[in-house]
């Protein structure tokens, strides 16, 4: 039997259907609610590896302005041995509705954790019980898991780079 134009068409399009949906689920950010003793434990998995924790929400413009550059590094120095480990402080409860989707949208190949805990704090007193609130806030740990540095506000690619490869 000859295939007709229409059946050849009707394959395609279902082809074509098939390759979207797999793109689409291979840019589906990976998002993950932890709360703190989950992220103490996640954190202490990944000691011998130089961490850097990065404390960030939707609603903060200079946090966004960072999450290409962290990607970036974190492409460029994971054979070396360096983690980035994201945890968002957006409320859980807007998981599904605002964090996934803007995700989606923004940073499809970025990672992150959600905070599960009600408040800031619980979460970024893992590491720091002395957190001042500011964000976005990052933290490098060195390879025995302590804080070499901590940076706040909006930092560039090259802050965060002169920050991590001291302890590389």
């Amino acid at each position: 039997m000859v295939p007709t134009v229409r059946n050849r068409l009707n394959r395609s399009a279902g082809l074509l259907a098939l390759l979207l949906l797999a793109a689409r689920a291979l840019a589906e950010p990976s998002v993950t609610l932890i709360e703190a003793g989950e992220l103490a434990a996640e954190l202490e998995a990944r000691k011998g590896r130089v961490v850097l924790v990065n404390f960030w929400a939707t609603w903060c413009r200079p946090c966004l302005d960072e999450i290409p550059d962290l990607m970036a590094l974190e492409a460029e120095l994971a054979e070396q041995g360096f983690d980035l480990v994201a945890v968002s402080l957006d409320d859980a409860w807007e998981l599904e509705g605002t964090i996934k989707p803007f995700l989606a949208k923004w940073f499809p190949a970025f990672s992150t954790y959600v905070s599960a805990e009600r408040d800031m704090d619980s979460i970024v007193s893992v590491i720091d019980p002395a957190w001042n609130e500011v964000l976005p806030t990052s933290y490098v740990l060195a390879r025995d898991g302590t804080i070499a540095v901590r940076i706040q506000g909006g930092s560039s690619a090259e802050e965060f780079a002169a920050a991590i490869r001291p302890v590389l």
